[in-house]
């Protein structure tokens, strides 16, 4: 059953559709793109993402603008402003959105940019550097000669040849990128 505001046959997800700075984006199935980001999101759950911020941050990525407010996420998600503000928040404190303001506004953007899986990986290196430091300080108070020593050491060793490998492997991601994309 369609509301007041809906057209028959159309629901309020399509209406929100794809905004674009608060704008919807022309020659786009709005349902479709609904499907997409409630996929999307769906895959980044079972990765381990938490729902709210997975749908969040894959309306955040198929918005034109790469930026939208909290009503706008609100109404295309149908979500409560508690529900973003929340998912804005863990996105933030891991690194995969920014938050602006409107100039002249005291309302705020939440951004995705477009080397978000670059910078999310790259922010990652301290979160390694931490977990080297404690498994180092296990390692010391096992012992390496125990059988858990010898595993929190060898999880450390792991630790320590991803994060060379992450580097270099971050360094030829960027060069392809500016192949693909060029500077920018």
């Amino acid at each position: 059953m369609t509301g007041p505001s809906e057209s028959a046959g159309e629901s309020v997800s399509a209406q929100a559709g794809v905004r674009a700075g608060g704008r919807e984006a022309e020659g786009r199935d709005p349902e479709a793109i609904s499907r997409f980001v409630e996929h999307f999101a769906a895959q980044l759950v079972e990765a381990g993402m938490p729902r709210m911020p997975s749908r969040v941050f894959a309306a955040l990525l198929v918005s034109d603008a790469g930026a939208l407010t909290s009503a706008e996420l609100g109404e295309q998600l149908r979500i409560s402003p508690a529900a973003v503000s929340g998912a804005v928040r863990y996105l933030a404190q891991v690194h995969m959105v920014s938050r602006e303001r409107e100039p002249g506004s005291r309302r705020e953007r939440y951004r995705v940019h477009g080397d978000q899986w670059y910078e999310a990986l790259t922010n990652r290196e301290a979160v390694l550097k931490r977990w080297e430091d404690a498994l180092r300080e296990g390692v010391e108070s096992l012992g390496r000669d125990t059988p858990a020593g010898r595993r929190l050491a060898e999880t450390l060793a792991f630790f320590e040849y991803l994060e060379g490998e992450l580097a270099a492997l971050m360094e030829r991601w960027r060069a392809h990128r500016e192949q693909i994309f060029g500077r920018g």
